[in-house]
C-alpha cells in the first residue's frame, strides 16, 4: 500500500552530498531593497584567502524568518547547554592561533 503524505505537510528530500554539509566560521550579510545574501566561508588559520563555499539568497521576508527561528533555537540550545560564548568576550585573534603568514 502506497503511503500518502498529509495534506499541508511539505516532503523534503536532501542528496546525500548535501547531508554531508560545508563548515564555515564566517557568515557575510548583504542586502538591496529585495534580497538579503549570506556568504558562509570557512576562514582557516594562518591562510590570508579564504573562499566562499556556499551562497544562500533569501527574501527580506524568508530573511526574517530565518532570524527568528536561529534566535529561537539559540535560546533552546542555550536552556539545555548553557551561554555560548560570543567570539568577541574569548579575544579570539584573527589568525587562530596560526602562523602569521608573511611574504
Amino acid at each position: 500500500m502506497e503511503q500518502q503524505t498529509p495534506p499541508n505537510q511539505l516532503n523534503i528530500e536532501i542528496a546525500e552530498e548535501v547531508a554531508e554539509g560545508t563548515y564555515a566560521n564566517l557568515a557575510i550579510i548583504t542586502h538591496s531593497h529585495a534580497e538579503f545574501v549570506v556568504d558562509f566561508v570557512n576562514v582557516m588559520p594562518g591562510t590570508p584567502k579564504s573562499k566562499v563555499k556556499s551562497r544562500i539568497i533569501l527574501t527580506p521576508q524568508h530573511a526574517k524568518r530565518l532570524m527568528k527561528a536561529l534566535a529561537e533555537n539559540v535560546a533552546k540550545y542555550e536552556e539545555l547547554n548553557g551561554d555560548i560564548k560570543d567570539l568577541e568576550d574569548l579575544a579570539v585573534p584573527l589568525n587562530f592561533g596560526g602562523v602569521t603568514g608573511q611574504a
